[in-house]
């Protein structure tokens, strides 16, 4: 029936619609379906509204957590927005509610952690947010494997993998502070615009009142010495 799709769709999706970075394979057999260990992407949350994300995170993880408004719109023009992050229990891990922020902590157990947006402070504007999270290990890798059950390297290639695995490390720690260099590029970049508009518009006005009030001087000006000749002639 037309209906079962429909209910495979909403639990691939997850509560609210919400898309899960790491869903399900179709087939029991089949592996978890593996989704990437880090985003970096720009979301527009609309007003009064919350918007969420799943990341999967396997145990003993560094989870990491960054946002940034970039612009918004609305009466108040506030930028502060209420990011949340949960474990798969539900248990809430942290919280920040500011223009930026950052929410870190160790993965304790194998599941999908969200992460929320909450706009629901601004009914009249929407909020444009540039966001990187993800997950990385340092040490060992996801598979868990048994001592016992690895070969055996000599030292030299025992080395070699001891500094590849710190590079890595150094070259994820220098895309993150990338990461953050673009979030303030873009927030800076949003900032100078309006300021660009909010400028020009404001001169524009100013000067059309100036031309105005001299429009009107000399008006009345000429009014008040022109000399008004009577209807009747004199004697």
């Amino acid at each position: 029936s037309r209906m079962l799709p429909l209910a495979l769709l909403v639990l691939l999706l997850g509560p609210a619609g919400c898309p899960k970075t790491e869903p399900l394979s179709g087939s029991g057999q089949d592996p978890l379906f593996r989704g990437a260990d880090r985003y970096d992407f720009a979301v527009v949350i609309p007003a009064g509204t919350v918007e969420c994300f799943w990341q999967f995170a396997h145990q003993s993880g560094n989870f990491f957590f960054s946002y940034e408004v970039q612009r918004a719109t609305g009466i108040g023009n506030t930028r502060n927005i209420l990011a949340t992050a949960s474990d798969p229990k539900g248990f809430q891990l942290g919280t920040s509610q500011h223009v930026r922020g950052q929410i870190n902590f160790l993965t304790k157990e194998t599941g999908f952690y969200r992460l929320c947006l909450d706009n629901e402070q601004n009914h009249f504007g929407f909020m444009q947010v540039y966001l990187n999270f993800g997950v990385y290990y340092e040490g060992v890798g996801t598979e868990n494997t048994q001592p016992e059950e690895r070969k055996e390297l000599n030292n030299t290639l025992e080395a070699i993998e001891v500094s590849i695995r710190k590079l890595q490390l150094k070259i994820f720690h220098m895309w993150r502070f990338y990461n953050f260099a673009r979030m303030r590029k873009g927030a800076d970049s949003f900032l100078l615009e309006s300021n660009y508009s909010y400028v020009n518009g404001w001169s524009m006005a100013q000067s059309c009142v100036i031309v105005l009030s001299g429009v009107l001087q000399l008006y009345f000006l000429k009014r008040l010495f022109a000399v008004q000749t009577s209807s009747r002639q004199k004697c």
